[in-house]
Formats: structure tokens, C-alpha cells, sequence
């Protein structure tokens, strides 16, 4: 089976609408390293993560990670360009992204802060449709994804 962009995309939105949700708060930040690179296994290593493949394709491979009792997804990608395709496509469904050099992980924002500490990235955040649809606004106007911190 040839693996497409619109199901990779899909397959993204499924495990992002799985794990994303109100964030837990957390510690203040200490100094965020930089992003570390290299192969998913080399990412998940780094993370203390045994990553369960769920997509292995020439262009995303991607995992599944536990940190206690949280999961996330970590993928990779084989393309910067391929990369920002699949994030801004994933950030219409919400939830919360560290982001680093042709990765990143997808969870809960208390996860990913943890994660950030070890991994590096920037915290990208996405689109809450349904404050827009009600007419309930927030103070922030714009769409710029990054996580203000």
C-alpha cells in the first residue's frame, strides 16, 4: 500500500485528536538545550523512549511514546518542507508541538514541556476552532501557533 500525504495527514489528526488536551501546568522552565537531531530511534533514545511504530514510510516514520502514564507521538521526517506540510495540516485539529529539526512530538503540554528540557524545540500550539465558532474570543487575535512562554 502506497503511503499518501492526505492519510499521512490523517493518521496525524487521528493520534493528535487522541492525545491532545488541556494542559497540566507545570514547573517553570530551566534552560531548553538544543534540539538534538538524527533518526527517530536516535530522538526516542535521547527521550528514554521504546518507540512502538505506527507509520514507516520513505517520507514520516512514526511512533507512539510513553512518558509515565502520558503517551505521545513522536515522528520524523525526511524533509524540512514535508515537516511544516504535515505540522501546519495537524495544527488545525489543536493540541500542542515541540518542534525540532525534521521532528517532533505531539501531546499533552505538561508532556512536552518535560520533554523540551531533555529534546530541545520550540512549542508550537494549535488552532482551537471551536472558541472561533462560538463567538467567544481570547485576547490573542492572531494564528501564529507558538506557544508564548
Amino acid at each position: 500500500m502506497r503511503v499518501t500525504r492526505p492519510m499521512l495527514a490523517l493518521s496525524g489528526a487521528v493520534a493528535i485528536l487522541a492525545l491532545a488536551g488541556c494542559g497540566s501546568g507545570g514547573k517553570d522552565e530551566a534552560a531548553v538545550p538544543e534540539a538534538v537531531t538524527g533518526s527517530l530511534e536516535h530522538i526516542a533514545a535521547e527521550a528514554k523512549c521504546k518507540p512502538n511504530m505506527q507509520t514507516d514510510a520513505d517520507t514520516i516514520r512514526q511512533a507512539l511514546c510513553k512518558k509515565g502514564k502520558e503517551k505521545y507521538v513522536l515522528a520524523t521526517f525526511s524533509t524540512d518542507r514535508g515537516q511544516r506540510e504535515w505540522i501546519n495540516t495537524a495544527k488545525d485539529y489543536g493540541g500542542f508541538y515541540l518542534v525540532g529539526r525534521k521532528w517532533v512530538a505531539v501531546g499533552h503540554e505538561g508532556v512536552l514541556k518535560g520533554l523540551r528540557g531533555t529534546l530541545g524545540g520550540t512549542v508550537e500550539v494549535g488552532f482551537n476552532h471551536a472558541e472561533h465558532a462560538s463567538g467567544g474570543g481570547s485576547d490573542k487575535s492572531s494564528h501564529s501557533g507558538h506557544h508564548e512562554n
